[in-house]
């Protein structure tokens, strides 16, 4: 019988990927809960995934495409916006997912030693499937709407990547951070609303006043919405700045996240 050997982590450790290639199988049983449990008991079930974005969708046609009249670059303004939705609740799924997952299983993190980094990673199972979903419903969207995006929807497993490089980081960050302070889980949700209506999700860059341009030009998520845009609806293709600070964003946030993860997974049993 084959056995795995688990070392406890060093302060500025890397993670050992060989132990947790030795513990995929952990991984998947807990993606497969995530999945079990996100649907369980409810009424219609799978379709949650189609009506979060429908409905934000929605909304964000009437407020800012109908009462304010904001630009859409062209396309009418409902796809528009659900297209920036498909990259934003990737982005904040698996952020605020890798956030709050050791609380929620505090019982095995306290009770059962394995490499705990299983824990936040599992839940991009459960998150990829439901945007394999929604992306599925979007190129319908695109057939009706009689839109062909051209040659760039082949980028889109690039920026489907750094998403989810650079949520990961924040996620792994933040879950550390809550399993000492639980006051994360009230600030979190908070950061992310901001950072919703502060970032072109809803709305394009045109929209923006010249003077606060360059602070849209700085957010990592306007970089990320340029590309999303670009591949999904075949609009302006982002700036090459854009994409190189982009990658570089994403490495710097997932190496730091992985060190202050690997710092603190030593009190993680104690503290849960």
């Amino acid at each position: 019988m084959n056995r795995t050997i688990v070392t406890p982590p060093g302060k500025f450790n890397m993670p050992n990927w060989r132990e947790l290639w030795a513990a995929r199988e952990i991984a998947f049983r807990f993606g497969q809960k995530d999945i079990l449990l996100r649907y369980r008991q409810t009424a219609v079930g799978v379709a949650w995934v189609f009506v979060q974005p429908l409905v934000s969708a929605g909304v964000f046609t009437i407020v800012f495409g109908g009462i304010a009249q904001l630009p859409s670059g062209g396309v009418p303004y409902f796809i528009f916006a659900f297209a920036g939705q498909l990259g934003w609740n990737l982005f904040s799924n698996i952020a605020n997912g890798a956030a709050s997952s050791l609380v929620a299983n505090q019982s095995l993190v306290s009770k059962v030693f394995f490499p705990r980094l299983i824990v936040p990673l599992s839940g991009l199972i459960s998150i990829m499937l439901d945007f394999l979903i929604a992306f599925g419903l979007f190129v319908v969207l695109l057939f009706a709407f009689q839109i062909n995006p051209g040659w760039p929807i082949l980028a889109l497993p690039l920026w489907v990547l750094l998403t989810a490089v650079l949520a990961m980081g924040i996620g792994l960050a933040a879950s550390a951070g809550m399993v000492k302070y639980r006051d994360v889980a009230y600030f979190l949700p908070w950061v992310f609303q901001v950072l919703m209506y502060g970032s072109p999700i809803a709305y394009s860059l045109e929209a923006v006043p010249p003077d606060l341009l360059w602070l849209f030009n700085i957010n990592p998520i306007t970089w990320l919405m340029e590309g999303y845009r670009w591949s999904l609806l075949g609009q302006s293709a982002p700036e090459l700045w854009q994409v190189l600070s982009l990658i570089g964003a994403a490495l710097v946030s997932i190496v730091v996240g992985l060190i202050i993860f690997q710092r603190a997974e030593r009190a993680f049993a104690d503290i849960i």
